[in-house]
């Protein structure tokens, strides 16, 4: 079965939720393990066994285990009942509707929960660097807020995602956070190859859930890259050259 990794802000606050491992799967090869990515090459039937152990885990129902069609957007939908057709385009999710697992995929991105206990309302959101920058966490937080949240109650859980000592990235893309704000720079560092800096994502989403002013905001200080053993990762994958990659889901409930 599933053994996921907890946040012990949200266990505290007796709030259900997982950020699931690649143990527990049926996958095989590169998928190995717990593969929850509809959008992977895995077999069909692999990955809906593997949703279907995500679901009871939850304790909801497999068609009340909830996902995104994901394009690093910051959109995030009000969710009240199981999709009426295909996966919507979004990035983000908020229910008050208790028995909906509200589930995030990623392979180095960021799968940040939220969860407002006192109001019970929660939120999940798939955040890359694109979405961070794009405005996702804030997103999320004024969609709990339009269903009766309160933004200083919110607790905030990040999960495994890439970590800045594996994230490499060109001129361009610093320059891009430098135009968005100057004090971005706190979030890059020297790397090995000149012009090729590091960018530490986990603490540039935390600094905008604090300049958002939520209640607390943790983070896993998991890398997926480095731990292949209970991560899959899209930039190992791309080093090695291999054809696709699996998806770690991440899922909160009332």
């Amino acid at each position: 079965m599933p053994d996921p990794i907890l946040s012990p802000l949200l266990s505290k606050a007796g709030i259900r939720h997982a950020f699931f491992t690649r143990s527990g799967g049926v996958s095989e090869g590169i998928y190995a393990g717990l593969n929850g990515g509809l959008g992977s090459d895995d077999h069909p039937a692999h990955v809906a066994e593997n949703r279907r152990r995500m679901a009871d885990w939850l304790g909801v129902e497999p068609s009340h285990f909830l996902s995104l069609y994901q394009v690093h957007s910051p959109d995030v939908l009000h969710v009240d009942g199981p999709w009426p057709g295909d996966r919507p385009r979004a990035d983000g999710m908020a229910t008050a509707t208790p028995g909906l697992a509200l589930a995030v995929g990623s392979a180095d991105c960021g799968p940040i929960l939220f969860a407002d206990p006192e109001a019970k309302i929660i939120g999940a959101c798939h955040s890359g660097w694109k979405g961070a920058i794009g405005g996702v966490l804030e997103s999320t937080l004024e969609s709990m807020e339009k269903l009766g949240a309160s933004r200083s109650r919110i607790l905030v859980a990040l999960g495994p995602m890439l970590s800045q000592s594996h994230y490499e990235v060109g001129p361009e893309f610093q320059a891009t956070f430098l135009a968005h704000d100057p004090a971005n720079a706190d979030f890059f560092r020297p790397g090995l190859r000149p012009d090729y800096p590091h960018f530490d994502l986990p603490g540039y989403i935390t600094r905008r859930l604090e300049m958002a002013r939520v209640g607390a905001v943790e983070d896993s200080a998991l890398c997926t890259y480095a731990d292949e053993t209970r991560f899959y990762s899209y930039r190992r994958k791309t080093h090695r050259g291999e054809a696709d990659y699996g998806r770690l889901m991440a899922a909160i409930r009332l």
